[in-house]
């Protein structure tokens, strides 16, 4: 008589570019390359789910594809600091065993993603930051890149900008887009194994080192038995409320569902304290979220249904 097997959970993929997405300058040329290469994401993470791979293995194939696409703020369409150089932050985590990797302040590293993956398996840390990080990369072998590659004109530009209004005491004219642009993938793979990515470039004209929550385990990234979310957003406010742990903690000491604590996160503590920005989440049992206070969010997703489905700022998910 033959066993019987337990059916292989439909693997889940979500991925986000980042929100506060400013109405006016989204061009029908910005929507139609950035849609591209989200759902190149998409494609290249679920491949790897398709195929058996791990949730971890899914979200690191869904944001190096990111992280080398101009049109997001990570790897190679980073933004600016104040100086002119490019600050890169990661981070990683498996929820099947709570390991967790993270980078901050990288400046020679084409995918920083790939990087916190390192720190995570190959080091006894969790979060390595700027020169150190470096020199663990070069320890281990990873492949340096002339810093050349992380530029693009459109952020030199909007550094320029950013510099000539705060000369000229006109801040208030940058508004909130300078806190925005992060990258991300949760997954929930065939085992139902969860796992969280995040990447990003940090803030524009940013000073002194200045860390958001993408690095950062329980703010920007977090994945466990029950739940995994990315986030994006203003990140000194994502860290003050600790978002993506937030979530999970309403889900599993609350009772809340993913939805409940997603939307109260993002829709009542972040604007309560004066940030925004939004999540993408899938739970153990394939429910989904991808809430957003801002314009819009760039975000994809491929559910239990197997269709990649990518959107910007079409109705709150």
């Amino acid at each position: 008589m033959t066993a019987s097997r337990t059916p292989a959970t439909p693997p889940i993929l979500l991925v986000h570019g980042g929100a506060g997405v400013i109405r006016e300058t989204l061009t029908p040329e910005i929507e139609a390359a950035v849609e591209h290469d989200l759902a190149r994401a998409l494609e290249a993470g679920h491949a790897v789910l398709r195929d058996g791979g791990s949730a971890l293995d899914g979200v690191a194939a869904a944001v190096v594809v990111l992280e080398d696409s101009p049109h997001f703020n990570a790897g190679h369409g980073a933004v600016f600091t104040h100086e002119g150089i490019n600050e890169l932050d990661a981070s990683i985590m498996d929820g099947s065993a709570r390991h967790a990797g993270a980078v901050a302040g990288v400046r020679r590293i084409r995918n920083p993603i790939l990087l916190a993956r390192a720190v995570m398996e190959q080091s006894p840390h969790v979060m390595l930051f700027g020169e150190g990080a470096e020199r663990f990369a070069e320890s281990i072998g990873t492949p340096f890149v002339d810093p050349a590659w992380f530029h693009t004109d459109t952020r030199w530009q909007q550094l320029q900008d950013a510099i000539a209004k705060e000369s000229a005491g006109r801040q208030a004219e940058l508004g909130r887009a300078i806190h925005y642009g992060t990258v991300g993938a949760v997954a929930l793979d065939t085992q139902g194994r969860l796992a969280a990515a995040t990447s990003t470039g940090g803030m524009t004209n940013k000073r002194w080192g200045r860390v958001g929550d993408s690095p950062i385990i329980g703010a920007g990234t977090w994945a466990d038995d029950r739940v995994a979310v990315s986030a994006t957003g203003w990140g000194e406010y994502f860290i003050r409320a600790g978002v993506a742990r937030d979530i999970a903690a309403r889900m599993a000491y609350g009772g809340a569902t993913l939805t409940e604590a997603a939307h109260a996160v993002i829709d009542e503590v972040i604007p309560a304290l004066g940030g925004d920005g939004g999540v993408i989440a899938v739970d153990r049992d394939g429910n989904i979220a991808l809430p957003y206070n801002t314009d819009g969010m760039y975000r994809g997703w491929i559910d239990r249904d197997g269709r990649a489905h990518t959107a910007i700022l079409a109705a709150k998910g």
